[in-house]
């Protein structure tokens, strides 16, 4: 069975995850900023899976995934391609479960996260973005040396376990108006849409993503699946091309809206929360946020989440030092 052949992830999924990860992942705190709220008119309430293991969501999909694997699949082993969140994911899970790990990873990646995947034991095999196909190299790996490929977001266990950081956000916070949401290939989206439709179902849960990597935004007003070549921008975790065929129909069906951010106000976001939260976010993580910011008209004057609760999901914190000094300092 393929993963696009496999059912569409229920709620159930969800809580199941939830068990599966307890012990494992780390129950990520909520944190709250008095300055932030009173500059916004409203209740935010962000759960920071920038201190998540391996340092984003990730690790609940990957480990979610992994840990449903017959003896057969362990013995061989998991494949897959990302980035570096994903990535780092899936090597720390792989060592915990005693399996090996391959990690298809673009040679232009972060120096910090193919180290870090490296170094939980991972082998990684880079390719050139711009220039190969990663999914049909991971493919031919994968045949070739009998692994399983548990892609990044387009699988139902991962897709699960990605939604129990909405799941424990929305069982300490049960009431939320508003839920803001980053997106890429759409796995925390959707995992977090199936946690509000059960939970909160008066939450609007909002995605964002790049204004340059708006290929969901582009999905839901076109109805069908579109694709962008390329994207350019600073949140590297957000450059996937389209949604996948198990999270598109999710978020079509449930989202209340995406709405897209600039790279100059994903570098605002991020320096509000070095600067007023002291915690390290890097520019994927920031998308929720800058997100809230703009959706809270700021610019225009229209304060639609004027003393309204609002979740923010801070999906990463794994900068590259050298990087994120530059936006800091800009």
């Amino acid at each position: 069975m393929t993963e696009h052949s496999m059912p569409l992830p229920t709620y159930d999924d969800v809580a199941a995850a939830a068990q599966r990860l307890s012990g494992v992942a780390h129950h990520t705190p909520v944190m709250r900023c008095t300055a932030i709220d009173e500059q916004l008119g409203a209740k935010l309430f962000f759960k920071c899976e920038n201190l998540q293991r391996t340092g984003a969501f990730k690790f609940r999909g990957a480990y979610n995934a992994l840990a449903q694997f017959t003896d057969a699949q362990r013995e061989g082993g998991v494949l897959t391609f990302s980035a570096g969140n994903h990535a780092q994911a899936i090597a720390l899970s792989a060592r915990l479960l005693d399996m090996p790990a391959l990690i298809v990873m673009p040679e232009d990646a972060a120096t910090s996260k193919m180290a870090a995947t490296r170094d939980y034991g991972a082998q990684v095999v880079t390719y050139n973005r711009h220039t190969e196909d990663r999914e049909a190299i991971s493919r031919q790996l994968a045949r070739e040396r009998g692994m399983t490929l548990v892609p990044p977001f387009d699988h139902p266990h991962v897709i699960a376990g990605q939604g129990t950081a909405a799941l424990e956000l929305l069982q300490e916070v049960p009431d939320l108006d508003y839920l803001f949401v980053c997106l890429g290939g759409g796995g925390l989206l959707a995992g977090s849409l199936l946690a509000a439709q059960a939970l909160a179902p008066q939450c609007k849960v909002i995605g964002v993503e790049p204004a340059t990597a708006n290929d969901a935004q582009q999905s839901l007003r076109a109805g069908h699946i579109v694709t962008i070549d390329h994207p350019q921008t600073i949140a590297d975790g957000a450059q996937t091309q389209s949604l996948g065929v198990l999270t598109y129909p999710i978020i079509r069906d449930h989202v209340e809206d995406i709405i897209t951010v600039s790279d100059e106000q994903l570098i605002q976001a991020l320096r509000v929360f070095a600067g007023r939260m002291k915690i390290t976010v890097e520019p994927t993580g920031a998308l929720a946020f800058a997100g809230v910011q703009a959706f809270s008209g700021e610019d225009t004057g229209a304060k639609l989440l004027h003393g309204e609760r609002v979740g923010v999901i801070v999906s990463g914190g794994n900068v590259d030092l050298a990087r994120y000094s530059r936006f800091l300092a800009d």
